[in-house]
């Protein structure tokens, strides 16, 4: 089985905890994870013809396509373990209603979170799970 890539702003506090929350609840080893900062992060979104001026938060790339904002969000929830699958129903909402909430938070999640001044790097256990942990 092909991995499922989740790329994520890889200096902002309120992803980096996305991202750690994704690792606990991610029974089935799906997911991998690369900074949008990072150069796999960057090619893989231009190689999906995203504009990282538009879409810097969660992306979702799978084997043929890339998801962005609420549908990456709960595409990835649909994955997890417990009862994260059920916010999939969610995706029955006109996609600008659930951006929409989405960018209020993306907006404003430097303001709220905080902001790492570089890419985390995850600890050695976890290295395995991300494509590029090298600081950018």
């Amino acid at each position: 089985m092909t991995k499922k890539i989740i790329l994520f702003d890889g200096v902002c506090n309120l992803c980096n905890g996305a991202i750690t929350f994704i690792i606990q609840r991610d029974k089935k080893d799906i997911f991998r994870y690369a900074p949008l900062q990072s150069e796999i992060g960057k090619e893989l979104a231009e190689k999906h013809h995203i504009d990282l001026n538009k879409v810097d938060s969660i992306i979702l790339v799978t084997e043929d396509k890339a998801y962005a904002k609420s549908t990456a969000a709960l595409r990835i929830a649909k994955q997890l373990s417990a009862g994260w699958p059920l916010l999939v129903v969610f995706l029955i909402l006109p996609r600008f209603l659930r951006d929409g909430v989405y960018d209020f938070i993306a907006r404003n999640r430097y303001k709220w979170f905080g902001k790492k001044e570089a890419c985390m790097i995850p600890t050695p256990e976890l290295k395995s799970k991300f494509l590029d942990y090298e600081q950018q």
